[in-house]
């Protein structure tokens, strides 16, 4: 559910406070020329930015703003309930799904906006009955009129989309309001990223803040690497905010976010928010780089070729340039190291490239 275009999020990059924010490419003019002299004196700093010499945009991962709306996540599990049990929330658990419905619909149709939540469930993900978009919709507006917060989020979503229900931004905006300061910690994120589109620069992620830290708080990757990208770049912030920048990032990195892996291995390299540790850089550039991240394949080509963090390997450093080439991201420098190398090189990292297989 694309809710804000690449012209929005590039925009937001072009903004003052934000020119290191969400972004992670490497041009011809941008990428550090480590490759074809050794290293004299300190380490240059892995650079960011977009590669577009031609036109093309290569995949870098999924940053925070192309996240809007799309499915989070999951949460840490919950702790023990020890309250009243909801019968039909307890037969939804368990797999029980037509008894849950059973339990729920003459509750949904007496008002009861929990019951109504999970009819919406239940119809939208087709459990137990036929999958029904429209009628999952009804419910989640009955049960976002009635304030559940779940319910709210949700109904916001399709309201955003427009392909159910007539798209309706004022209320959809709404909802996802209200769901946030209930508390909801999707609606809390989402209700961040709302904030930053309709309040460009420093003013729109100073109102996000607050939002995206309780739902990191919570667990959610997504606000977890935008604490973490905030606390690196906003002015202003007080100190102890932003010596937490670089355990925030950890945190998304260790919840799967590849751009977080990305940002986190490069932090590392550069000893951005914290001290350099070029084996740790490598680390978490390989993770990435295995998952598919074509920049982390990128600047893991020039960490073999450099042998930061790890031993020099010609021949994995030709593997991991082949695939972000073949993926749209030109480098003049690993091209230079590559026409350099035996051909037998070549040859074995170009096989190498063709058996690899993305981890996820």
């Amino acid at each position: 559910m694309p809710m804000l275009t690449r012209h929005l999020r590039l925009s937001l990059l072009a903004a003052a406070t934000c020119v290191a924010v969400f972004a992670h490419g490497a041009s011809a003019q941008q990428v550090h020329n480590m490759v074809t002299r050794p290293l004299t004196g300190a380490p240059e700093t892995l650079k960011s930015g977009r590669a577009q010499p031609d036109g093309v945009t290569p995949s870098t991962g999924v940053g925070v703003f192309d996240r809007m709306g799309a499915k989070l996540p999951d949460l840490p599990a919950e702790k023990d309930y020890h309250g009243k049990v909801d019968d039909a929330y307890g037969a939804y658990q368990r797999g029980y799904y037509l008894t849950a419905m059973g339990i729920a619909l003459p509750r949904a149709q007496l008002g009861d906006a929990a019951a109504q939540t999970l009819m919406g469930e239940l119809l939208a993900d087709g459990l137990g009955v036929k999958r029904d978009a429209k009628a999952a919709a009804f419910w989640y507006g009955k049960a976002a009129e009635g304030g559940d917060p779940a319910a709210m989020f949700k109904y916001a979503l399709i309201l955003m989309e427009g392909r159910i229900v007539k798209r309706d931004k004022t209320l959809a905006d709404n909802y996802m309001r209200k769901a946030a300061e209930a508390g909801n910690a999707s609606a809390e994120f989402n209700w961040g990223q709302i904030l930053v589109a309709d309040n460009p620069g420093d003013k729109g992620l100073k109102l996000a803040l607050p939002f995206y830290e309780k739902s990191a708080e919570k667990g959610v990757a997504d606000a977890q690497y935008a604490v973490a990208e905030i606390y690196s770049s906003l002015p202003d912030l007080p100190p102890e905010k932003k010596q937490l920048a670089r355990e925030w990032m950890a945190r998304a990195a260790h919840a799967g976010f590849d751009t977080a892996q990305l940002d986190l291995g490069v932090w590392f390299v550069n000893g951005t928010n914290g001290p350099r540790d070029f084996e740790k850089g490598f680390q978490w550039l390989r993770i990435a780089a295995n998952d598919g991240n074509v920049v982390a394949q990128n600047k893991l080509a020039h960490l073999y070729i450099n042998a930061l963090g790890t031993k020099p390997d010609p021949v994995e450093a030709a593997k991991w340039y082949v695939l972000s080439r073949r993926a749209g991201l030109p480098d003049p420098a690993l091209e230079d190291f590559y026409l350099g190398i035996e051909e037998e090189q070549q040859k074995a990292g170009i096989e190498a490239a063709n058996k690899f297989r993305r981890l996820r």
